[in-house]
């Protein structure tokens, strides 16, 4: 167990170093995604380790280049959206802003801080090791695993659940199971109901997102009226899809 946990953290680092590269370089449009992608599955990692030596100080690294990238992601999102929807005008103008975002990303201090926290890491995790912390490592992730199951439950068969707090709930649950596969205990339906439940609210929050920013960004008003009804339609089909996901994996609940 310990073993492939660190396998994991080398894993992650890898690919972060490997997008901090592509960032750099400007290689490829998917390179800002990767990246938080990536800090998403390390920040699954860590959180059933809470407590241990070193967790809270790369949990508050990794938060720092989440903090940072969200609105430029959001912009890159929204740019790809405008380009594709014909307001090419309006696309090229945050394209623009963010080719300069892609290296200052790159030579952030928030990402060299957590690539510095990340590489010294696994000898955290092994002085841990030495010392005898990680004798009941698996029971404590079992633990947290299950805890943001029964919280994705409780927050499912809420009248007045929150659609917001719901897509993050199942971001985490999903992430989770990725980041420990072998402690996957959840029907066999319960992967693709969450990916389907998250790219359905994803849309949703789009929509929920791009209309405030309208408010404030004038040359995106031409959009509104598509991304009222867009979202009338991502809110009906998120119902749906939680209530699929409800009965496939919550019936015994």
């Amino acid at each position: 167990m310990i073993d492939r946990l660190v396998a994991r953290i080398v894993g992650l680092e890898v690919r972060l170093l490997a997008c901090q590269a592509r960032l750099n370089a400007h290689t490829d449009s998917e390179a800002l995604h990767d990246l938080r992608t990536t800090v998403r599955r390390l920040r699954s990692l860590l959180r059933p380790l809470r407590g241990l030596p070193g967790v809270e100080q790369l949990e508050t690294a990794a938060s720092a280049v989440g903090t940072l990238t969200t609105p430029l992601r959001d912009r890159e999102v929204l740019a790809a959206y405008l380009e594709q929807h014909g307001q090419a005008e309006a696309a090229r103008r945050r394209q623009l802003q963010m080719a300069d975002a892609y290296p200052a990303v790159a030579a952030s201090v928030e990402l060299a801080q957590l690539l510095m926290i990340l590489d010294a890491f696994p000898r955290f995790i092994r002085a841990a090791q030495r010392e005898g912390l990680l004798k009941s490592l698996r029971k404590r992730i079992e633990k947290r695993l299950d805890k943001q199951w029964k919280k994705l439950d409780e927050a499912l068969r809420d009248p007045a659940h929150d659609r917001h707090r719901l897509r993050l709930l199942i971001k985490r649950v999903r992430y989770a199971i990725e980041a420990y596969p072998e402690l996957d205990r959840l029907p066999e339906a319960a992967m693709p109901r969450l990916k389907s439940a998250q790219g359905a609210l994803g849309d949703w929050h789009d929509c929920w997102q791009w209309l405030a920013r309208a408010k404030e960004e004038t040359d995106l008003q031409a959009c509104v009226p598509t991304w009222h009804a867009t979202m009338e339609k991502a809110e009906a089909k998120s119902d749906k899809v939680l209530d699929k996901l409800i009965a496939s994996c919550f019936e015994k609940a």
